[in-house]
């Protein structure tokens, strides 16, 4: 049996958060929708653009290695994700579904934050410097999102969550 190798941990990670971002891609247009402020609606949607680069990098990525693109069962982004939905059955129509999208959608990002980081390092590592270039890209978007929902949650969502009450 072959020593597995930090590549081939690299080439699993990857597999995992391309899964992910395709079915994060899949999620965000329920997400905006379900939505109540505009706010929140345009940041998903925002978002979902930058989703679509995010997996069109992971593909430039999977090309440097000289490996297939295709993703790998992600069972912690496919409950992340199952929470949205009970989130969006359980408060629709509430003043509280855009606190509970919120912290939702930082979950996912903060998963996302999570795997990024540890990619860029790994990617560094094992002598992929243009990967690593790619995944900071895609990690600073990730963290900028992360800070988007932070702000709307502490301006407005939180409150209006709150006040539901």
């Amino acid at each position: 049996m072959k020593t597995k190798s930090l590549d081939d941990l690299f080439l699993d990670m990857l597999k995992d958060i391309y899964y992910a971002e395709r079915k994060i891609l899949k999620a965000l247009p329920k997400m905006a929708r379900g939505a109540q402020s505009s706010e929140l609606q345009a940041a998903f949607e925002k978002h979902r653009d930058e989703t679509e680069i995010q997996i069109e990098r992971l593909q430039q990525v999977f090309e440097l290695i000289g490996k297939p693109a295709r993703g790998k069962t992600c069972p912690a982004i496919d409950g992340i994700i199952e929470e949205g939905e009970e989130v969006l059955e359980s408060f629709a129509g509430s003043e509280a579904i855009d606190a509970g999208l919120i912290a939702t959608a930082q979950a996912v990002e903060h998963y996302e934050m999570a795997r990024y980081g540890t990619m860029c390092r790994w990617a560094d590592l094992i002598g992929q410097k243009q990967a690593a270039k790619l995944l900071k890209e895609t990690l600073a978007e990730e963290e900028a999102t992360d800070g988007n929902l932070t702000k709307i949650a502490e301006g407005s969502a939180n409150q209006a969550a709150l006040k539901a009450a």
